[in-house]
């Protein structure tokens, strides 16, 4: 299995999270809410996000009601969390920020 794909110890997930304003653990993935000024710009971010995760053939969980969009992150085929969830949630937050 490539090294993107090996599953987190704890302590790794939470080392993660440090770097990760806004990001929480819940169970076997990381999730966080984002809120913007309307439902369009929920709706551009969840497009770009989209965009993001196709790029580096990972699929989030995407949440959208009216301005909040939340997204969790887990790696499905290796069962919990793994530095494709860790680099993509980093490479969102940067998104969202822009």
């Amino acid at each position: 299995m490539p090294a993107k794909r090996q599953l987190l110890t704890d302590d790794a997930v939470e080392a993660a999270l440090r770097t990760l304003p806004g990001w929480q653990r819940d169970g076997d993935r990381i999730v966080r809410t984002f809120l913007f000024a309307d439902f369009v710009a929920a709706l551009g971010f969840i497009a770009q996000v989209g965009a993001l995760a196709e790029r580096a053939d990972h699929h989030p969980e995407l949440t959208n009601v009216y301005n909040r969009v939340t997204i969790a992150l887990h790696t499905h085929d290796s069962g919990g969390i793994t530095p494709m969830d860790t680099e993509l949630a980093a490479e969102i937050s940067a998104r969202a920020s822009v």
